[in-house]
């Protein structure tokens, strides 16, 4: 039976994440703090807002460390937009603020391409490995709804889930283990979100 939590730091897109799990059976208990963690087998981190503001947030809650603790054991992760960013080490949004540092890289800026920045719309993602569970059932480039200015550039490429297009080429979604964390939001993006989100739930 899976146990659901969806860490709540004050600005994450809490309601649709909550609505989208609870479309495909699973109801998601809030999480503030640490001892909140416990009992849990899945863990989202959801995003909006500034990488910065997202990092003081978890810092003053006390949950920084735990979920890095929860990433290295191994346990399902799933980070959504910010949630994604915010696993590496730095952002040009906010410099000076540090990320989780799971993964080694930085967050960039689009480049100014004349193309409208932030990107919001639907695009579709290309899976660098497509017969991943994550995938299934999605075809081979699954659209998804996007709202962002900034994307994460990971050091190990090797990480990198899929990719898109927006004037530049960037990672959409990383994936490690049981971590999967995507640029895109799942939980806007209608019949494939919930699809991405059923099979978050069965890793």
């Amino acid at each position: 039976m899976s146990i659901l939590g969806i860490i709540d730091y004050g600005a994450g897109n809490l309601a649709s994440v909550c609505n989208s799990f609870r479309a495909i059976g699973i109801e998601a208990t809030l999480v503030r703090r640490p001892q909140e963690m416990e009992g849990l087998t899945h863990l989202v981190l959801p995003g909006v807002g500034a990488f910065g503001d997202c990092a003081t947030a978890l810092v003053k809650q006390g949950l920084s460390d735990v979920i890095r603790s929860w990433i290295s054991e191994n346990k399902p992760f799933l980070g959504i937009c910010i949630g994604y960013q915010i696993l590496f080490e730095s952002s040009e949004e906010t410099p000076g603020a540090k990320g989780l540092g799971v993964f080694k890289g930085h967050v960039r800026r689009f480049s100014d391409t004349g193309l409208k920045i932030p990107h919001m719309g639907w695009n579709s993602v290309t899976p660098t490995t497509p017969t991943h569970p994550i995938w299934a059932d999605m075809g081979e480039a699954p659209y998804f709804y996007y709202v962002h200015s900034y994307y994460p550039e990971p050091a190990d490429k090797g990480i990198i889930a899929a990719t898109s297009v927006y004037g530049d080429t960037y990672a959409a979604a990383v994936i490690k283990g049981r971590l999967i964390a995507t640029q895109f939001h799942p939980e806007k993006s209608q019949l494939q979100g919930l699809r991405l989100l059923k099979n978050f739930i069965t890793l």
